[in-house]
Parts: C-alpha cells; sequence; structure tokens
C-alpha cells in the first residue's frame, strides 16, 4: 500500500475524531489486564504509527496515558512522545485489511483462544526497541503484573 493511505477513525458518538496517514509500524494484540478491562474483552488490537502521521479533533479525557470521549466513552488513541496507538475498533472502516504481527500477554491469552498463525507471540511485554522478529520475551514469573507504562511497553 502507498504511503499516501489515510485511515479515519472514531469515537461511538463521533465526538472524538481521528486520522493516520500512511501504513503502521506494527499491529498487534495485547491480553494484558489493563488492555482487557479498557477494552472490555479478551484482548485488545491496535496499530501503532509515528506520531507526525496522527490528526486528531475533539475533546479526549485520558486515563493512565489512554484516551478515550468523555461523552461515550469509546477508547481511541494512546499518544506517546513519538508514536501514537490506535484501537483498531475505532477505524471507521471495517472490516480492516491491517493484520496483528504479534502478541503480548499470551500468558493471560483464553484458553479458548489460539495464536495467530505467524504472529510472534511475547510472553509479557515487549522488550525496548525489541521487533517481533527479535523472538519472543519470556520471563521467569509469568504472574507478573503489567508495565505501568503502556506507552514503553507497547510503542518500544
Amino acid at each position: 500500500m502507498s504511503s499516501d493511505v489515510r485511515r479515519s477513525g472514531s469515537c461511538l458518538c463521533g465526538g472524538v475524531q481521528f486520522s493516520v496517514t500512511g501504513e503502521p509500524l506494527r499491529i498487534g494484540l495485547c491480553h494484558c489486564k489493563d488492555c482487557r478491562k479498557t477494552s472490555g474483552s479478551a484482548y485488545q488490537a491496535f496499530a501503532i504509527w509515528p506520531l507526525e502521521a496522527f490528526e486528531t479533533a475533539g475533546i479526549v479525557s485520558t486515563y493512565g496515558g489512554r484516551s478515550f470521549c468523555p461523552t461515550c466513552g469509546g477508547r481511541v488513541t494512546t499518544v506517546g512522545e513519538e508514536e501514537v496507538e490506535v484501537m483498531l475498533g475505532s477505524l471507521d472502516v471495517a472490516p480492516t485489511e491491517l493484520e496483528p504481527t504479534y502478541e503480548l500477554w499470551i500468558v493471560r491469552r483464553e484458553h479458548w483462544l489460539q495464536s495467530l498463525p505467524g504472529a510472534q507471540q511475547f510472553e509479557h511485554d515487549r522488550v525496548d526497541g525489541e521487533s517481533p522478529a527479535d523472538g519472543p520475551v519470556t520471563t521467569a514469573d509469568s504472574n507478573e503484573a503489567p508495565s505501568d507504562n503502556l506507552l514503553q511497553r507497547k510503542l518500544a
């Protein structure tokens, strides 16, 4: 796809709108407790774009670095210093051709969910600077809590 691709998205009520231009840097799923709680689902699907590819309009509220609409409560983005995380479910066009290439916190994945074929599997968080192709992250303690710094683990 071309770097001229522009995708738009919004919250449920349309009060918060955004667009991203070009292809994402990476696309993933996260099964951590925080993502489960904020999405209300067994996992969360997201894509990461460079901050300069992101534009937004509307007023957002933020909790724990995650932005949501104060009217409808819809989760939309997490904005970091250099990158932005966009919830795939907040994009206007569905289904999307964006396909996750990795999964985080697979130790918390529901037993009835299967790993994505061909997707890199990480037991916990990604390590700073590590790409999905670098191999899975494993730690001795599979009950370790998710990192408090959401941006560090997904946007690194």
